[in-house]
């Protein structure tokens, strides 16, 4: 029982969660649209066979992370620079695609599988993502972590992601399908603005966690 409850919990966590990750559904999205569903499943085992680990050992080691204090605090600051970073580079390579219509081609040659794997490794939010998840989850008694009850949850996490990924993907394809021009903006304005829009949430977090008790 426990165990089917670690799988439940993992999936449903992991399914919303994969709906945010931004250029990895967009990349994923794109990837579908020109090679079709072979690629992209390749491209998503590359993405879970990078967060196995990282779910592992944020799993593991999710209390000392949290209270380490100075640690976290360098890892949300730095995920506003990695925010805006992100929006600049969807907004630069916007304009590199409207003259180079063969981008994606050019880059996906090298194995969806591989840049898969590459593009989570510089996925850095998701240590905070998952280790403030596993810390709830734990103190909650959501899941159990003794002994082989935390590979369950793990692999409910897996299924989630690659689940969440692919429905979102697939609802975007739909989406364009039916709107002609929604792809041309995709690149150069809403994936932009969704980043800086989350930069700015995450500035608030972080001044409203580190900062504003000062003036009190």
């Amino acid at each position: 029982m426990k165990a089917l409850k670690n799988i439940l919990v993992g999936f449903l966590v992991s399914f919303v969660g994969s709906i945010p990750l931004g250029y990895l559904n967009i990349v994923g999205f794109e990837i579908y649209s020109k090679f079709g569903m072979n690629s992209l499943f390749f491209f998503l085992l590359g993405i879970i066979s990078v967060e196995v680990f990282v779910i592992y050992f944020t799993l593991i080691f999710a209390n000392s992370l949290v209270n380490n204090k100075k640690l976290m605090k360098a890892i949300e600051i730095f995920a506003i620079f990695f925010l805006l970073i992100l929006a600049y580079s969807f907004y630069s390579h916007s304009n590199q695609s409207a003259k180079n219509h063969d981008y994606l081609e050019k880059y996906v040659m090298y194995s969806p599988f591989l840049i898969g794997i590459f593009l989570n490794l510089l996925n850095f939010l998701q240590v905070p993502f998952w280790t403030g998840w596993n810390l709830y989850l734990i103190n909650s008694n959501y899941i159990s972590v003794e002994r082989k009850l935390k590979y369950f949850y793990i692999v409910g996490t897996l299924i989630g992601t690659f689940l969440g990924m692919i429905a979102l993907i697939l609802s975007l394809h739909s989406i364009s399908k039916s709107i002609g021009s929604f792809t041309e903006y995709v690149m150069p304005v809403i994936i932009p603005l969704f980043f800086v829009v989350l930069a700015v949430f995450q500035m608030y977090k972080v001044y409203e966690k580190y900062f504003s008790s000062k003036k009190d």
